[in-house]
């Protein structure tokens, strides 16, 4: 099982990250072995009483990182269609694919949180219709480099996608879905699936097992649609309690030692997860550090179940 790693865009109460910082997260990630790095996708964060929380734009972070990184994946996690005109996404994305020399995992979604719609006047209705919409153009311009498609909400006349990129079919497409209607979508059109935030393992039987039964109702080997799935960690060191103080409260979190930790991932392998995204909260270095000694645990406990200690 692959794991991967969301590194810190928004603001938290002890500040906003700048970006030296998030590279400095980032070069450490890959170093420690990570197999992936992830950003979300938002505008603003706006709570019901006004109060506001700041965010980077992720595509301009994204592109800095294709450069100041070698060898991870990068990932949206995941990016609004209703954001941004559907093919001049297919070009942002065939472009940094290109700059990150086929590294990135184009996560799409239909967005969820209203208020950032409202601030910078998306609109919010119709949203698994709109985003529908835009698969059916994002996704013939990554796998043929043309899309010519008139539908209620997007249109494209004749649209062609040149230069096509390092990956003659464009990089791999994840689709973030929970609900019936998007799960579907994604079985449908997606290479990957994802859902998130999960704690312990158990709580993502469900979803995994709707996940594939999704696939069967369109025809789908289910074997054919990769699982990934994110999840909220907090790695405490050996014998400390769980839960730093801005973890958001009441949230599933996988917590504990690094051993409890590495033994949650295990378990998530176990239940046929092909990729997992871990999200730190809050995150910094040190965080980092305890989550990188789980995983080097994780993979350690995997060689020797296997047999495999030449790694």
């Amino acid at each position: 099982m692959e794991v991967g790693l969301v590194l810190p865009l928004a603001e938290y109460p002890s500040g906003q990250p700048a970006y030296a910082e998030i590279k400095s997260l980032a070069l450490q990630a890959e170093h420690a072995g990570f197999d992936s790095l992830w950003v979300f996708d938002h505008l603003l964060f706006r709570e019901a009483d006004g109060t506001s929380e700041g965010i980077w734009e992720s595509w301009t972070v994204l592109s800095a990182l294709a450069e100041a990184t070698e060898r991870v994946v990068l990932g949206s996690l995941v990016t609004c269609t209703a954001f941004r005109n559907p093919a001049l996404l297919a070009k942002m994305a065939v472009t940094l694919d290109e700059v990150s020399g086929g590294r990135l995992v184009l996560g799409l979604g239909s967005g969820w949180h209203e208020p950032e719609f409202e601030a910078f006047g998306a609109p919010f209705d119709h949203r698994v219709d709109r985003f529908e919409e835009a698969l059916r153009i994002v996704l013939p311009l990554l796998r043929t480099g043309r899309a010519d498609f008139s539908g209620r909400h997007y249109r494209t006349r004749d649209c062609e996608l040149r230069p096509r990129g390092p990956r003659p079919g464009g990089p791999p497409v994840l689709v973030g879905a929970h609900q019936p209607r998007m799960t579907a979508l994604a079985a449908r059109y997606a290479d990957l699936w994802n859902t998130c935030w999960f704690g312990a393992p158990s709580g993502a039987e469900t979803a995994i097992a709707r996940a594939r039964e999704s696939c069967r109702r369109v025809g789908r080997d289910p074997a054919t649609l990769g699982i990934t799935l994110g999840v909220n960690v907090d790695v405490t060191d050996e014998g400390a309690s769980g839960r730093d103080a801005e973890t958001p409260p009441g949230a599933d979190i996988l917590t504990g030692s690094p051993r409890a930790v590495a033994e949650g991932l295990r378990q998530y392998e176990a239940r046929g997860v092909d990729h997992l995204i871990l999200n730190l909260n809050p995150h910094h270095g040190e965080a980092q550090k305890r989550l990188t000694t789980a995983l080097r645990r994780y993979r350690a406990e995997a060689r020797t179940t296997t047999g495999d200690t030449n790694q």
